[in-house]
């Protein structure tokens, strides 16, 4: 069985460059063979990629999250466009919107998004979106803008009747989920799950760790880690009545096809 984590913030866990290059090692130790490395802004991302680079089955996504609109480095389109034809660097994101916490106003938020889905289009990038009570706008934004690669709402958090509608616009989306998806009162999730199965749109799903974040129900106490994905896969595989190492092929397809990577583990 292999897994792959589509979105960690490794950054995040630690610090430290050797004790990243740990929590990598367990990782692969509990099965998740491949990791989408993420960071919140351009800093951190030119910091971390020099020595996450050449760890086998890490892949990266370069970009300015909304909270990081304020401040988000000088010349940054620049650097999101030289970053994105780096080695192993598949994605471009997280990008978004979030009402939230209110990052910023509206206006630039959406300037933001909008400049980052056509450098995603321009350089043939799929895109990682962040999604914070801002669903109607997004998927507006989307209709028009999508790239052609496509787009995952990493950490779902919308309803089914908000996915089934990213369907039936005919948009190339995708559905990933957290370890809040374990949770017994995440109610919109499973429904989503379901509706995804009824629709025979199985192939549109993710899953991801959100790390150190969105611990799986088993392990709430404890900062997430990558290794703790086998948790929510084997809750989804329930939830798809399918067996792990066949949920596992499915999503392993799926991550693949999303960020252009080869099946073969050994890429």
């Amino acid at each position: 069985m292999q897994l792959f984590d589509t979105h960690a913030h490794i950054g995040l866990i630690y610090n430290d460059p050797i004790r990243q290059i740990s929590v990598i090692q367990q990782a692969k130790l509990a099965g998740v063979a491949r990791i989408i490395s993420i960071n919140n802004s351009l800093y951190d991302f030119k910091k971390e990629y020099p020595y996450l680079k050449s760890q086998k089955g890490i892949y990266h996504a370069v970009g300015v999250a909304p909270s990081e609109i304020i401040a988000p480095g000088k010349d940054w389109v620049k650097t999101i466009e030289e970053s994105a034809e780096l080695p192993n660097v598949v994605a471009i994101g997280e990008t978004g919107l979030d009402y939230c916490k209110k990052y910023g106003d509206k206006r630039t938020q959406i300037e933001f998004f909008i400049t980052q889905l056509d450098l995603a289009q321009k350089h043939n990038k799929p895109v990682i979106i962040h999604n914070r009570e801002a669903g109607k706008d997004i998927l507006e934004i989307l209709k028009d803008r999508i790239p052609a690669r496509g787009a995952v709402f990493h950490c779902y958090s919308e309803n089914a009747a908000y996915a089934m509608k990213c369907l039936e616009a005919g948009l190339n989306v995708y559905f990933s989920f957290a370890g809040n998806l374990t949770y017994r009162n995440a109610r919109n999730l499973h429904e989503t799950v379901f509706a995804l199965k009824d629709a025979g749109a199985t192939d549109r799903i993710l899953i991801e760790t959100e790390s150190p974040f969105m611990a799986p129900a088993a392990k709430k106490d404890e900062r997430t880690m990558p290794a703790f994905l086998p948790y929510t896969a084997k809750f989804l595989g329930e939830m798809l009545e399918m067996d792990v190492e066949a949920l596992a092929a499915l999503l392993w397809s799926n991550s693949c096809r999303f960020f252009g990577l080869p099946e073969g583990k050994n890429h």
